[in-house]
């Protein structure tokens, strides 16, 4: 019989949860077993317990990013699976949100409604505009289609995957090409070596002075002080920013005073135990088939 330990803050909805779906030959404890061979939980928490689980074989994490597992002086003799498939209708509510304040100038109104002052100035709109993915994973492809779903164009960078029918156009190099032509970028990056400050000031300064930037992936993909000198020169229209380097951000951070800025403290897409839950039930059932598990985490390249 599987053992399976919770390594979550919300380890009481996810035991909830799993007791409700009757899962088969399931035990599950509340503490580190050396019999547990099933780990399931925030990355951070079951990287502070792998020394207590020699029989590891398999650990879900609640989260995309698995960076705390990815250290390379910890173990690596277990499969790492990591939450996909389930963000993308969340992020999609973000990104578009903020995207349609910016096109229908929703704060510029607001302001005139408190002067009392009748604001009959045409806004612009999503139709016709062009929506550049970096990255174009489940989560790209999600975008992807709620920006079809706006008339938009959809160009997509990415170094392998060209497989999303929703974008229009694939670039895999020359990333101040891809970015020269865009009204809006959005960054799902994760966290890895290649990606280290790619949104360098070179992007930053091939984007369209009205083009906004939004950062939905990994702090560490943005030179911040460049996105900073960017923001205040004007030289772009805006970012929404909700991950950055370090978290929580600083108080005495550039980008609190930055003009042109949104900041929302890494809440876009929140790990909602229903949904991750539904993901681990349906890899458990492959682990007990011996099927291959969705999701699987490659420690090399990270993702």
């Amino acid at each position: 019989m599987p053992t399976l330990i919770l390594l979550s803050r919300n380890a009481d909805q996810y035991r909830a949860l799993l007791d409700a779906a009757h899962l088969p030959n399931l035990e599950i404890v509340a503490s580190p077993s050396p019999d547990c061979e099933i780990a399931f939980g925030e990355p951070d928490l079951i990287r502070d317990v792998l020394p207590d689980l020699p029989r590891l074989k398999w650990a879900q994490a609640t989260w995309a990013g698995v960076e705390p597992l990815l250290d390379s002086t910890l173990r690596r003799d277990y499969i790492l699976t990591n939450a996909r498939g389930v963000f993308g209708p969340l992020m999609s509510e973000y990104v578009f949100g903020y995207l349609l304040l910016h096109e229908r100038k929703i704060l510029q109104r607001l302001a005139h409604q408190r002067e009392h002052r009748w604001d009959h100035t045409l806004t612009g709109m999503l139709r016709g505009k062009t929506f550049g993915l970096l990255g174009v994973g489940s989560i790209g492809a999600h975008l992807a289609s709620t920006a079809k779903h706006f008339g938009m164009a959809v160009h997509g960078f990415t170094r392998g995957s060209d497989s999303c029918p929703e974008v229009d156009a694939y670039f895999h190099t020359d990333l101040p090409s891809f970015a020269a032509g865009l009204d809006y970028l959005v960054c799902i990056l994760p966290n890895t070596p290649v990606t280290h400050h790619l949104v360098d000031a070179a992007v930053l300064a091939a984007l369209p002075s009205h083009a906004l930037f939004v950062n939905v992936g990994r702090g560490a993909s943005v030179d911040e002080d460049a996105l900073a000198d960017a923001l205040s020169r004007g030289s772009i229209a805006g970012a929404v920013l909700d991950v950055f380097q370090e978290e929580p951000l600083p108080p005495d951070h550039i980008f609190w005073d930055t003009p042109n800025l949104f900041i929302t403290s890494h809440t876009s897409a929140p790990s909602l135990p229903p949904d991750i839950a539904a993901l681990f039930i349906e890899n458990y059932s492959h682990y007990l088939k011996q099927e291959p598990l969705k999701y699987q985490v490659d420690f090399e390249q990270g993702y």
